[in-house]
């Protein structure tokens, strides 16, 4: 195998410091690094990859059914999703099928996210 696992994962964000405070208040991911001079804070996911966040002066364009984005794991997607909304994260509806429960969120600058419940 060429690499070893993927160490971090970008999102490019309006402001790195404001998008750290959202990652922190509305989904519980500590900072682990940040450099205003290279516009970035990179934030602990619980374990690899960590997600940074990353300024950009240039338009964000997410697309759900284009764009590259996380997905987060979590043991009860229904629970998360009403937690995310009492915190008002804008999410879809769940969706559920034979092998997963999920539903997609989006941070301040539209970013697609995505919580996934796995049925054993």
């Amino acid at each position: 195998m060429v690499f070893k696992g993927i160490d971090t994962l970008i999102l490019r964000v309006k402001n790195h410091s404001n998008s750290a405070v959202w990652y922190q208040e509305k989904l519980g991911l500590t900072p682990i690094f940040s450099d205003d001079e290279i516009r970035l804070t990179v934030m602990d996911t619980g374990g690899p990859p960590s997600l940074t966040l990353w300024q950009t002066d240039e338009p964000i364009h997410n697309s759900p059914s284009t764009c590259a984005y996380p997905i987060f794991r979590t043991d009860n997607a229904a629970k998360s999703r009403d937690e995310l909304i009492s915190k008002g994260v804008q999410v879809t509806d769940l969706i559920t099928d034979s092998l997963v429960t999920y539903f997609q969120f989006f941070d301040l600058d539209g970013n697609v996210l995505e919580a996934c419940q796995t049925h054993d």
